[in-house]
This record gives C-alpha cells, sequence and structure tokens, in this order.
C-alpha cells in the first residue's frame, strides 16, 4: 500500500482532503490510522522454508538486510546538488532552526547538538508549539531545517510555512517526494523507505535520515571556516566527562 496520503490521493485522482475525509467517515483520526488499521487485516506473507525452520532468524536478518538495502540506494540514487544546496545554506546561515515531531525528533536533536560542536548556531527544542514561535523571527538570513518522514504532519508543515512566510530559507529530509512539504521548502533530500507491515513508521528510514545527517555534518566539517578546531575542543570537552 502507498505510504503517503498525498500519493494516494493522486492514484484516487482525488484530492488529500477528500482521502482525510473519507478515512473521519469511519471514525478514523486520518489515513495513517486508516493505514495502521488495513496493515493489521492484511494477511502475513508465505514464509519460505527458512522462515519456517527460524522465523526468529528470519525476521532479525530480514530487518538488518533492509535497512542496508535502503543505505544503499540512497548512496546509489541521491542527488547531490540537494545535498550542496543544503550544505550552502547552513554554511551559510546565522541562525538554523530545526523543525521535527514524533520519531524524527531525535534526530533533529542530535543534528542540533553536532552542528553546534562545529561552531553554528543551531537549536532544537522538542515543544512543537515553541518550535513555531522559534521559527516565526527568521528572516532571510536563516534556515529551517525540517525533519519529517512522511513529509505531511500538520504542526511540521504549520512551522515550515511560517518560515517560510517570514523570509527563511526552509530545507529538510523526507522520505516522499510527493508530500504537502515538497511544495514549501526550497530544498529536500528525498530518501528513506516505506513502511513495512510490521513496522508502521518504520525505522529503516530513521537510519537513512541519520546517516544523510551524518554526512552533512562530515561535509561542513570540512566547509565551515574553523569547524575542524571546534569539532576537536567539543570531542575534549565530552571526553572529559568521560571515566
Amino acid at each position: 500500500m502507498t505510504s503517503s496520503v498525498t500519493e494516494f490521493a493522486q492514484i484516487s485522482g482525488t484530492s488529500v482532503g477528500s482521502v482525510v475525509r473519507f478515512c473521519q467517515r469511519f471514525g478514523l483520526h486520518g489515513f495513517q490510522e486508516f493505514k495502521l488499521l488495513l496493515s493489521r487485516e492484511t494477511p502475513p506473507d508465505s514464509p519460505g522454508p527458512t522462515d519456517a525452520e527460524d522465523p526468529l532468524m528470519s525476521t532479525v536478518r530480514g530487518t538488518l538486510r533492509e535497512s542496508a538495502d535502503a543505505l544503499e540506494a540512497t548512496a546509489t540514487h541521491i542527488d547531490l546538488s540537494d545535498v550542496t544546496t543544503i550544505v550552502d545554506a547552513l554554511a551559510s546561515a546565522r541562525r538554523i532552526r530545526f523543525v521535527a515531531v514524533g520519531t524524527s525528533a531525535p534526530l533533529a536533536s542530535d543534528a542540533a547538538y553536532r552542528l553546534t560542536a562545529l561552531g553554528l548556531d543551531a537549536t532544537f527544542t522538542p515543544d512543537f508549539i515553541a518550535q513555531h514561535v522559534a521559527v516565526q523571527g527568521l528572516d532571510e538570513r536563516d534556515v529551517c531545517f525540517v525533519i519529517s518522514h512522511t513529509g505531511s504532519t500538520k504542526t511540521t508543515l504549520e512551522a515550515a510555512r511560517t518560515a517560510a512566510n517570514s523570509g527563511a530559507k526552509v530545507i529538510g529530509i523526507t522520505s516522499f517526494l510527493t508530500s504537502p512539504l515538497t511544495e514549501i521548502a526550497h530544498a529536500l533530500i528525498v530518501a528513506g523507505s516505506s513502511e513495512t507491515r510490521h513496522r508502521v513508521e518504520a525505522m529503516t528510514s530513521r537510519i537513512v535520515h541519520l546517516s544523510l545527517l551524518d554526512a552533512i555534518y562530515s561535509v561542513l566539517t570540512i566547509r565551515v571556516s574553523g569547524a575542524t578546531e571546534r569539532r576537536d575542543e567539543a570531542e575534549k570537552l565530552v571526553n572529559s566527562h568521560r571515566i
């Protein structure tokens, strides 16, 4: 089943609003809840000989291979021009404010911490209302960095629109090319993994996004003047807290 409400609307020849209203007619909150319930009703695939012999190991290996395949696909197909645009925006930004909720929030927190270690003014707050307030004060000198698997979370989109309307450059990472976020952002890296039957909010996509953030961090270490020295000093400080 398609993972994006926008993609589902395109395939069905309707609008996003029509899809949401369709789901709500059944007493559901929206498309994500509809998809979750549908996945639970879908019978699992018939296991092969290996699955029948050792389902635990088959599940473990299958999960790891899924993540490895997603990373390989990203490394092969990523648009480096999008990465360059995002790196340039971050390197020249006066302020960087991260926007993310749910399972994307820990990635944003880690990214903000790492960029701060390079000497960049990067912050993230887990409260989505505080995120919205923070981006309202941005302007053309600043960057709003959005991380969203689906690219269709209401609170994330509201903050992204506010940042764009204030003149800030909106950049980010998402898993789906056809999502409302792509209509707001100035530059996006589209990479990740569709949800699976067992993990509707697939961890694989988070692994891909975290790896992309690590790659961006590595490039910024080279690009930003004095970043290497600041990174080394930060590492010394961190090590001072270890036994």
